[in-house]
């Protein structure tokens, strides 16, 4: 049986294919996992992690929080990108928007954690750690491979509470340490940074053949490059010769291009010729 929901232009990474079907994005994730898909209510997972939360149409103030607090406003459940009209807005100006709710905003660092999962339990991780600059509340770059030890045991026991009985990859974003979202597949986007024993052990898990953890994930960055910026062919080689791909993005909504490479200097260095930006 195949991955589901790979993309055409990701389908060298697939291989080998596992026996059962795997879904690789949420949509799939959700229709193939029916007995765990409750974990993408970001509603319930916001409450489950003690936050102040709520549906739009219920005051944020009359929670406690001030008229002038920046919450966060998004989906309850939204498997067509996640973060889509997600934003920040103060409490006395959120929007009586069905479908959708708010939560206290979250500080400090946006981090995306994959995990294979054995029956109920984290057997292996994969950091990854969002820049400090945003745009729309969204990381500039990823640092693939980040070392965040103390979130492991913080992960582990949110799997044992929420995921027993399942076997495969997941995926915790959380900011401060607190997950704001979850998903029943892995980060696709970064897998390029795995390295090769990553998909057989995946496949070996899901199959339920010998199973042994992947070594640790070599690493490397992925940077979005936001907004309408036109990308010439001559752009991407040049960009090839210090070491950095250029994947022109024509399904993400204002992203032209995401940038791979293994030296973020380099990678910010051609963001910046690109657009003009140049992050810290």
């Amino acid at each position: 049986m195949p991955f589901i929901g790979v993309l055409p232009e990701r389908e060298f990474l697939f291989r080998p294919s596992p026996r059962r079907d795997v879904g690789v994005n949420d949509a799939a994730a959700w229709r193939l996992n029916p007995a765990h898909r409750r974990v993408y209510d970001k509603l319930s997972l916001a409450l489950d992690a003690g936050l102040r939360a709520a549906p739009c149409g219920v005051d944020p103030r009359d929670c406690g929080i001030a008229s002038d607090a920046q919450v966060f406003v998004k989906p309850i459940v939204n498997l067509a990108g996640m973060a889509v009209r997600a934003r920040a807005v103060p409490a006395d100006a959120v929007p009586s928007e069905p479908g959708s709710f708010w939560c206290e905003r979250l500080e400090g660092p946006h981090t995306s954690s994959d995990c294979l999962v054995q029956d109920g339990r984290a057997v292996w991780f994969a950091h990854t750690r969002g820049s400090d600059e945003k745009d729309r509340e969204r990381p500039i770059y990823w640092e693939v491979g980040a070392a965040l030890p103390d979130l492991e045991p913080v992960i582990a026991d949110w799997i044992a509470r929420n995921l027993k009985g399942y076997s495969g990859l997941c995926n915790l974003e959380m900011i401060g340490g607190r997950p704001i979202e979850v998903h029943l597949r892995g980060s696709n986007g970064f897998f390029d940074f795995y390295g090769p024993d990553f998909i057989p052990a995946w496949v070996a898990l899901v199959d339920g053949v010998d199973f042994a953890p992947p070594p640790p994930i070599p690493g490397g960055f992925v940077i979005s490059v936001f907004g309408e910026v036109a990308i010439e062919e001559a752009q991407c080689k040049a960009a090839a010769e210090q070491g950095v791909r250029v994947d022109l993005d024509t399904r993400t909504a204002d992203r032209s291009a995401i940038l791979r490479c293994s030296d973020k200097d380099a990678g910010l260095d051609v963001l910046r010729r690109l657009t003009g930006r140049t992050p810290a």
